[in-house]
């Protein structure tokens, strides 16, 4: 109970670099047929012969970090005053992602005064943190000390995954967020976009608060699980504050 406040609940959206692969540099579009040529023989279902290197990215680029960039980072904190009765969530989102990386390390700076702070999120082992750091890198930022991982052992990593828990040694298993609350009989708002669609909400509709908004709702979706699988009460959705 009295360490729920050392941990930072986290999501990030991330979209393709460009709108369209052509926006690419040739020496970038090139890099991207080989990936996509990766792909289709991994995936073959997923890509099938009739589609192109460029609709290919326009779908999938956004999940890779040397071809995508992040638009939302949204973080969520329990306050060490106020136990279950208060949520904090705190986005940082914008078009310029070089900007948002410094906003975010300057904010994780100010959190992780102890080592005993931690990232909690789902999938963040996998995603969303090697992603941001190695978009920090690609941005020429240096890594805030607790991204600096890379050196550290496994046991010695401030990251709880909500995945993790749930696998329970069974790597071979992924199960969605979203199937999570379900299972678990955790009350959610109805999501107004999935992760498929942040792409064309960005570049299509200029619809960044739809976005910020969609990454909130599973920030404060992963806290609820997060405290679920650890017998706390549930977060009261009324007394959740944006900041």
């Amino acid at each position: 109970m009295n360490r729920l406040h050392k941990i930072l609940f986290i999501d990030i959206e991330t979209v393709p670099q460009t709108k369209n692969l052509e926006e690419l540099s040739d020496e970038m579009q090139g890099l991207w047929g080989e990936k996509y040529d990766f792909l289709k023989r991994k995936m073959p279902a997923k890509y099938p012969d009739e589609m192109t290197p460029a609709r290919g990215y326009e779908i999938s680029a956004g999940i890779y970090s040397e071809f995508g960039k992040i638009i939302c980072i949204s973080v969520g904190f329990i306050p060490k005053s106020k136990a279950f009765s208060s949520f904090r969530i705190k986005s940082i989102a914008g078009k310029d992602e070089k900007q948002l990386l410094i906003e975010f390390s300057a904010l994780v700076k100010r959190f992780f005064t102890t080592d005993e702070h931690n990232f909690c999120g789902h999938n963040i082992k996998e995603f969303d943190i090697p992603y941001i750091c190695r978009r920090m890198l690609i941005n020429d930022l240096k890594l805030p000390k607790a991204l600096q991982i890379n050196a550290k052992k496994p046991w010695e990593v401030n990251i709880m995954d909500t995945l993790d828990f749930w696998k329970f040694g069974d790597y071979k298993n992924y199960t969605s967020l979203k199937l999570l609350t379900v299972v678990l009989g955790i009350p959610t708002p109805k999501d107004d976009i999935d992760g498929s669609q942040v792409a064309e909400v960005f570049y299509q509709n200029d619809d960044l608060p739809r976005i910020v908004s969609y990454c909130q709702k599973d920030v404060l979706a992963t806290a609820q699980v997060w405290l679920k699988m650890n017998g706390h009460p549930l977060i009261d959705t009324e007394n959740v504050k944006y900041v």
